[in-house]
C-alpha cells in the first residue's frame, strides 16, 4: 500500500511557498569569508599530552637508586678521607681513618673487638625484644579496649615525657649496675615509640572493617588475628624502626657508667688514655649497627607491605 504525497495543487500551504530550485536559491561562498577557528579543547578533552606532544612531569621520587643506602655514608667517608689525607684535619684532633682501620684491626687480632662487640650486640637485642614485646601489649591493650586506654594510657604518656637516661640513677638504686639495669634502660628507651605508633595505628584503621568483623560475627581473638594485626603493622614498623635507634643510643649510655665489657667500655678507657682512634672506631661500629638494623627493619617493611601503593615505591 502507497501513500500519494501531497502536491502543491493539493495543499494552499504548499502553493504558498516560493518554488525551489536546485541552483538558484543556495548561495555561492564569498571568497571574502573566513572559514571558522577549530574549536578550542574543553577540560574534558585529550590531556595536554596528547595536545603539547611532551610527556607529564612527574611529581614522585623516582625509580630507587641501586646501592642508594650506601651513597651518603660513602661520600661522607671520602670527604674524611680527603681531609686527612690533605692535613685539613688534624690528627691530634680527628684519627685518619687508615689510623682506624689499622686500630681495628689490632683489636680485632687480639680478640678484644669481637668479645666487646658481642657483648653490646646481647645487651642491645634484649632490651630491644624486651621493649618491644611491652609496647606492642600495652598498645594492643590501650588501644583496643576503653579500660585499657584509661589505665595504660596516661602512665605510658607521663613516661613519655620523661627522658629515659633521667632514670638511670633511680634504676640504678633498684637494680644496681649489673647487666639488669642497663638492659632495662635500653627496653625502657625502646617501648614508647613502639606503644606510640602501634597505638595510633590501631586507633586509625576503618570502621567499615570493624562494622564487617560483626557482620561476619567474628570472635574478640579473630578480630584482633586477621583485622587489627593486619590494619597496624605499618605503624608497628615504624615504631620498630625507631626504637631500634632508641635501643643504640641507650646502649651508648649504659655502657660508660660503670661497665666492664662492651664498646662503650672501650671507649671509654680510651679516653682515659687520649686514644681517639678507638672512640672513633667505636662510633663507626655504633654508626654500622644502627645502619644494619635500620635497614633489615627496612627490607622487611617493604616485604611485608608489598601490597600498599605508595610514594616511595
Amino acid at each position: 500500500m502507497t501513500t500519494a504525497l501531497p502536491t502543491r495543487a493539493a495543499s494552499p500551504r504548499l502553493a504558498s511557498l516560493p518554488a525551489l530550485s536546485a541552483t538558484a536559491d543556495i548561495p555561492a561562498p564569498r571568497d571574502d569569508v573566513r572559514p571558522l577557528a577549530p574549536a578550542r579543547a574543553s577540560s574534558s578533552g585529550p590531556p595536554a599530552r596528547a595536545l603539547s606532544g611532551r610527556r607529564p612531569r612527574r611529581l614522585g621520587p623516582g625509580r630507587r637508586l641501586p646501592y642508594g643506602m650506601v651513597i651518603g655514608p660513602a661520600l661522607l667517608l671520602a670527604g674524611w678521607v680527603v681531609a686527612s689525607a690533605t692535613g685539613a684535619l688534624d690528627a691530634r684532633v680527628l684519627s685518619a681513618p687508615w689510623t682506624v682501620v689499622a686500630t681495628a684491626r689490632d683489636l680485632i687480632a687480639d680478640g678484644r673487638l669481637l668479645s666487646n662487640l658481642l657483648t653490646s650486640a646481647q645487651r642491645a637485642f634484649l632490651g630491644l625484644a624486651l621493649g618491644v614485646g611491652l609496647g606492642t601489649v600495652l598498645a594492643l591493650l590501650s588501644g583496643l579496649t576503653r579500660v585499657g586506654e584509661a589505665l595504660v594510657d596516661g602512665p605510658v604518656q607521663i613516661k613519655r615525657a620523661i627522658p629515659t637516661l633521667a632514670l638511670i640513677p633511680l634504676l640504678i638504686l633498684w637494680f644496681g649496675i649489673g647487666e639488669q639495669m642497663k638492659v632495662l634502660t635500653i627496653a625502657l628507651g625502646v617501648v614508647i615509640p613502639v606503644y606510640v605508633h602501634t597505638h595510633a595505628a590501631l586507633r586509625t584503621i576503618d570502621a567499615r572493617y570493624v562494622e564487617l568483623a560483626e557482620t561476619v560475627r567474628l570472635s574478640r581473638w579473630q578480630f584482633v588475628r586477621k583485622v587489627a594485626l593486619p590494619g597496624a603493622l605499618p605503624g608497628f614498623l615504624m615504631g620498630v624502626r625507631l626504637a631500634v635507634t632508641g635501643a643504640w643510643l641507650a646502649l651508648v649510655v649504659v655502657e660508660q657508667i660503670n661497665a666492664t665489657s662492651g664498646i662503650g667500655h672501650m671507649m671509654s678507657l680510651a679516653r682515659s688514655y687520649g686514644q681517639t682512634e678507638i672512640i672513633l672506631l667505636g662510633l663507626v661500629v655504633y654508626g654500622l649497627f644502627g645502619l644494619a638494623s635500620d635497614s633489615a627493619v627496612r627490607l622487611i617493611e617493604r616485604k611485608t607491605l608489598s601490597w600498599r601503593r605508595i610514594l616511595a615505591g
